[in-house]
């Protein structure tokens, strides 16, 4: 018995708004298209699912308690582009020594925060 990997579902109450944000400003791969939860992969290990919270488990809350990090081998990279999108960054990139990341933070369409970092030895 083994776990293969995890999957993330985040809950929205208009699902339509939110794919573009995932698939084509970030760029995942759509892994599985169920209608009214679309699973993106974010690499071999770990999946993001979005759910229509007409048909899911759980509604979807105005309050989004859940943050989504991404850590990826550039963060200013990643700060530029998203920026280039015309997605809106909540906190421009910094240095937080204490744990040693390099990161900033944005949301998605419907207000989910997402850290994208950078561990930093």
């Amino acid at each position: 018995m083994r776990i293969e990997y995890p999957i993330t579902f985040l809950y929205y109450h208009d699902l339509d708004s939110v794919v573009p944000f995932y698939r084509d400003v970030l760029g995942l791969e759509l892994d599985r298209d169920q209608g009214w939860c679309k699973i993106f992969r974010l690499n071999d290990h770990s999946c993001l699912g979005l759910v229509d919270e007409a048909q899911g488990s759980v509604p979807a809350s105005e309050d989004k308690p859940v943050l989504i990090t991404l850590v990826v081998d550039d963060v200013d990279a990643w700060y530029q582009y998203l920026r280039d999108k015309g997605v809106r960054v909540t906190e421009e990139p910094q240095m937080h020594e204490d744990i040693g990341v390099y990161c900033f933070f944005t949301e998605d369409p419907a207000g989910y925060k997402i850290e994208i970092q950078k561990f930093v030895d």
